[in-house]
This record gives structure tokens, C-alpha cells and sequence, in this order.
């Protein structure tokens, strides 16, 4: 090998590509788009990469069984007992808020639900939405009160006007 030959077949500075500027490109005329079709023409939308031509597309083939609660789905964030006790002072009325500014509950959340995990060892009184039994437990025994936020109503499902009843007369 000598040094002539070291760079021979590399090419570091590739030409960009300009499609549509004129024959003498390459990629002239119909500017690498192809002669007919949605995706030769201007505004086309659809991703080359979902795109199937006249196929049925992929999601639409493809059988759509089963049930999703994401709807009503609800997200809790998670908080124990032990971290309270850890930043909290004793007689401190705990709720949302006060979590948040404690940096215990981040993002977005419908509500807060306290678990049992850690030691209890001062009086707290909550404002939460949901305790499990064994922080209940923990926090009841310490004099701490427990106070749970109600749910949100359920939506009415029959939206027409109930009949009024018969009266027997």
C-alpha cells in the first residue's frame, strides 16, 4: 500500500440532492416523485412510510376487539406514611397542596392515595382521596385524623327525563 492509493474510493463531501432543478440534475422533470399518483402531487399528506397505495391500509385490517377503560381510568399519586413523618411537622394538616410544595406529588394526578410503607411517630391530619388499611392504622394510632376527599360524581347515563310515577287512584 502507498499513499496514493489511502483516499482512493472515499468521498467525504457528497453533493446535497436538488431535486426539481432542472434535466441536467438527474432529478429533473418530475423531481423524484414519480409520474402519477397522491404522492406525485402537492399537499399529499399520508407518511411514505404508511403509505400502501391502493392495499387496505395496516390499521384498518386489522381486527379492533376488546374494551378500553382509559376513559374513566383514574391516576393516584402514590405517597407513604414514612415520607410524611420524614418532612412534615407534628400537627400538620397534609393535603394535595401541601404535598406538592413538599415535592412528594409530581405531574399530574387526579388525586393522592397514602400507603402504609414507614413509621409513624407524630399527629398528622390528612385531606386525601383514598388511605390504605394499614396507614389508617398508623396514623389513627398516633391521634391523626383522616379526612377523604369524595370522588367525583359518576356521570348521568340516561340523559332523557324520568317518567313521573303512576299514582293508584
Amino acid at each position: 500500500m502507498d499513499l496514493t492509493t489511502v483516499h482512493q474510493g472515499v468521498h467525504k463531501l457528497r453533493k446535497k440532492r436538488r431535486p426539481g432543478r432542472g434535466i441536467g440534475s438527474g432529478m429533473g422533470k418530475t423531481a423524484t416523485r414519480g409520474y402519477k399518483g397522491q404522492m406525485s402531487r402537492s399537499g399529499a399528506k399520508t407518511p411514505i412510510s404508511l403509505h400502501e397505495g391502493g392495499q387496505i391500509p395496516l390499521v384498518r385490517r386489522i381486527p379492533k376487539r376488546g374494551f378500553n377503560n382509559n376513559t374513566w381510568r383514574r391516576f393516584y399519586a402514590v405517597v407513604n406514611v414514612g415520607d410524611v413523618d420524614r418532612l412534615f411537622d407534628a400537627g400538620a394538616h397534609i393535603d394535595e397542596a401541601a404535598l406538592r410544595a413538599k415535592k412528594l406529588v409530581k405531574g399530574v394526578a387526579d388525586g393522592v392515595r397514602i400507603l402504609g410503607t414507614g413509621e409513624v411517630t407524630k399527629k398528622f391530619s390528612f385531606r386525601v382521596h383514598h388511605v390504605s388499611a394499614s396507614a389508617k392504622q398508623k396514623i389513627e394510632a398516633k391521634g391523626g385524623t383522616i379526612e377523604l376527599v369524595p370522588p367525583p360524581k359518576k356521570p348521568v347515563q340516561n340523559k332523557m327525563k324520568p317518567r313521573p310515577p303512576k299514582n293508584p287512584a
